[in-house]
């Protein structure tokens, strides 16, 4: 009877504990962390060039494209709008320099992605000679949470400096003479670092099916070592697909990566309940499946239009992928001793690993229906 008793607390401690974590996304739609965004800045001889990239849904609002109210967007739709989204991005872009306010020399010019971005161009006259100031007063207006990245490059390519723009800090400075520049590309790129550091791990802690994917790999271990390995071969598969990904080697559109993500979290819960405790070749299934969930990381990036060839991308896609490790390892440490916990008790152990699974698996075949079907 003492085990009886017992039983219902210790394994409502468990159940409660994913509760929670399927809590946390009552609110969250994409799987993804608040909005994203980039400038790309060029220098020439004798103008600047700006490029926006945005989430078409990000600025949907200010310009809308349903011109005919049925809830869908034409084709036809999206092309009547792109002189009011270059409007309202010119509107809200400040562009100073060497002291002087400047407006675009011409409307922008507005491209769609099949990733549902727009990249809007606009042009700057004369080059700057000692200061540039750039400024995205649009992020006022946008939610809470969006972040910009700037980049701002030379004729030659070269980055003279980088910086994660939200909206208590939304402009960048740049001096151009030859003694301060050394000082300033440092700085930049000590505090772009951060700011990707500091983004992987947002990404991680708000990626909730990334999350549940771990919990449900890591659901079947009772002590240090298997998890270990299991982390390891994760950590080893997703970060050589996010470097693929980044760098233009290899490209999966989101379409197919996402639904692919949910269909692993529910492979691995089904698994559980099937096979219980000590399946072999676990490790080897989480890379197999941390590939494809690489693929999703490196989607951050691309919401960015930061992936590249160039060595532009490099900090970026180290920082990046180093806070997703931290944000892993944190998680990690605070799920495994009570997953161990639970697991090395016999009398419940195989209740509380299919009974999570279980609702892993029900949370996986949401996505699922909510990636493709709806």
């Amino acid at each position: 009877m003492v085990g009886v008793r017992k039983w219902p607390g210790l394994f409502g401690l468990g159940k409660h504990f994913l509760l929670a974590c399927l809590l946390m996304q009552s609110g969250w739609v994409s799987a993804h962390a608040p909005g994203l965004s980039s400038i790309d800045v060029t220098v020439k001889t004798d103008q600047v060039v700006a490029k926006l990239t945005f989430a078409l849904q990000d600025i949907e609002a200010f310009a809308p494209m349903d011109s005919d109210l049925d809830a869908e967007v034409s084709a036809t739709e999206r092309e009547a709008a792109k002189p009011e989204i270059a409007k309202m991005l010119a509107e809200q872009l400040r562009v100073n320099i060497d002291g002087v306010d400047v407006q675009a020399v011409a409307p922008g010019t507005v491209n769609y992605d099949e990733q549902n971005n727009a990249h809007v161009e606009f042009s700057f006259k004369p080059a700057p000679h000692q200061h540039l100031v750039l400024q995205s007063k649009l992020l006022a207006w946008l939610q809470d949470g969006h972040q910009q990245y700037v980049t701002v490059r030379d004729a030659a390519g070269k980055t003279l400096s980088e910086k994660m723009l939200h909206r208590a800090d939304d402009q960048l400075q740049l001096a151009l003479s030859p003694a301060d520049q050394s000082i300033e590309q440092n700085d930049s790129r000590f505090s772009a670092f951060a700011d990707f550091l500091k983004l992987g791990i947002e990404h991680i802690l708000t990626g909730y099916d990334h999350l549940l994917f771990l919990f449900a790999l890591l659901a079947v271990t009772h002590s240090f070592w298997p998890a270990i390995k299991i982390v390891t071969f994760f950590t080893i598969a997703h970060s050589i697909t996010l470097a693929f990904a980044g760098l233009n080697i290899v490209e999966l559109p989101s379409s197919f990566v996402e639904p692919v993500i949910a269909l692993t979290i529910i492979y691995v819960a089904v698994e559980n309940i099937i096979r219980g405790d000590h399946p072999k070749g676990r490790q080897w299934l989480t890379f197999g499946f941390g590939l494809i969930h690489g693929f999703g990381f490196a989607s951050v990036l691309r919401e960015m239009d930061i992936t590249s060839g160039d060595t532009g991308i490099l900090l970026p896609l180290l920082s990046f992928n180093l806070g997703i490790e931290t944000g892993q390892i944190a998680v990690a440490s605070v799920v495994l001793p009570i997953i161990w916990w639970l697991n090395n008790k016999p009398a419940f152990a195989e209740k509380f690993l299919k009974g999570c699974s279980a609702m892993v698996a029900l949370m996986g075949a949401y996505w699922l229906l909510e990636r493709t079907v709806l």
